[in-house]
Order: structure tokens, then sequence, then C-alpha cells
């Protein structure tokens, strides 16, 4: 096998140290952090709605025979799926097993903040400006008002805690609330499939609805972070409701 040149290897680990350098002095030092972590949550959301297609094609027998807008909105729920799955793991570790907000360190919770806090919210904001895009411009297709305002309103507040490095915690505490997005892809996606009727149908109706109950614990953060309490809270209940109904339909067709 032929030898590599010690000039070669020399020049690769130079322009190895050179790449390091510049990730680490300017796309992860503080000040860029919220810059960086935004573009990576866009391109995040590129790559999951690739993926999902790619998948989609070859593992599910319902895919390929969706309208182009139901495969889109299909791809689009694995956006929110891969957010909802990172920022809610983000968000119970910062709150409930990290130090950062700790009791244990001085200073006001509300004033704190670290580079990783700062980066969640940032692929955070990234996922809502895109999920955002997409609404509308193929609105009302993939939601209507009132996901647009939810968007907005949430992406506001999210860059908002981002930028200023306040009440992170309690932005922490509202995103929690994701947890929930995947049960709800979930459910969607076995009512396209022609699934309502599944055993899986049933159980994944029963845990939104208890995963919703727990969540409803951390309405507070909302009047405390976003300012606009009763629009987003108003918007929560309805969807609840449907939820409960959709729990209570379910049941019935099966007794």
């Amino acid at each position: 096998m032929r030898e590599v040149p010690k000039q070669t290897v020399m020049a690769i680990k130079s322009y190895q140290n050179q790449a390091q350098l510049l990730v680490k002095n300017y796309l992860f030092a503080d000040p860029f952090i919220p810059f960086t972590s935004i573009l990576g949550g866009i391109l995040a959301c590129k790559v999951a709605y690739d993926l999902t297609q790619l998948i989609s094609n070859f593992y599910s027998k319902t895919y390929p025979g969706l309208t182009k807008i139901q495969r889109v909105e299909w791809n689009n729920r694995g956006i929110s799926t891969v957010h909802a799955i990172f920022i809610s793991a983000l968000s119970l570790y910062l709150v409930f097993w990290s130090n950062l907000f700790s009791d244990e360190l001085a200073g006001l919770l509300v004033f704190r903040s670290s580079p990783l806090s700062t980066f969640g919210l940032g692929v955070s904001v990234g996922y809502f400006v895109s999920d955002l895009a997409m609404i509308l411009w193929l609105y009302p297709s993939l939601g209507g008002i009132e996901y647009v305002i939810h968007h907005s309103l949430s992406g506001i507040a999210v860059a908002y805690s981002m930028f200023t490095g306040e009440a992170q915690l309690y932005t922490y505490m509202v995103l929690i609330s994701e947890v929930t997005t995947p049960e709800i892809n979930i459910r969607w996606y076995l009512d396209t499939a022609g699934m309502k009727r599944s055993t899986a149908y049933l159980i994944n109706g029963i845990v939104i609805f208890l995963a919703w109950l727990v969540i409803k614990m951390h309405i507070f953060g909302y009047i405390l972070v976003f300012g606009v309490p009763a629009v987003l809270a108003t918007m929560n209940l309805m969807w609840f409701g449907k939820i409960i109904k959709g729990v209570l339909k379910t049941l019935a067709k099966r007794q």
C-alpha cells in the first residue's frame, strides 16, 4: 500500500487544526452561538424532512399512495417530531438534572444561561422559522391561522430569551410541553394509514391525554415568559378539548 507523504499528512493536520479553531473561536464562540444555532436548526429541519421522505418511501406502504400535499405534511411532521424529541429532552435535562438552575448557585434564576441552553433555544428558533415558512408557503394546507399565531408568538418569545439570556429556565419549562408532539404526530400517521381502529391508535390517544394532563402543571411558565398567556393558553385548551373528544370517540367505537 502506498504511503502518504509526510508533508501531506502535516498539511491535513494543519487544516484540521484551523477548522477546529474556526469552530471554537467563531462558530461556537458565545457571541455567535445564537446565529449558528439558528442556522443549525434550519439545516436540521431540512435533513429531517429529506430523511423522513427517504425512509417513508422504503418502509411505508401508505406513503407512496398519498397525495402530494399529504406527503409534504407527512415529511413536515417528521421535522416537528425530531425537534420535539431534541428540545423536550434538553429541557428536561436543563430544568431537572443540570446545575444551571440549581439553588446552590448564586444569582437570580431569571438571568441564568449557558452556551448549551442558548444553543438549544437557537435550534428551536430555527425550527419555528422553518416550520412557519412552510405553513405560510402552503397556507392553509399545513395549518390555519392558529398555527401561524402559535409559531410566531413562540418563535419571538424563544428568540428573546435566547438573545437576552433572560427567563431561560421558564422558557425551557414551557418547551417541555413539546414532549406531546411525537404522540400527536403518531396519531396523525396512524389515522392517515387507515389504522384509526387499531389498538396502537387507542393506546396513543390515552398517552396523549395523560401527557397533556401533566403538562398543564407548567401553565405558570406561560405567564412568566411569553406575556401572551391568554392567547396560548386558550389555544392549548382548545386542542386539549379536541384530544379528549377524540379519545372518547375512539372508546365509544370500540364498545
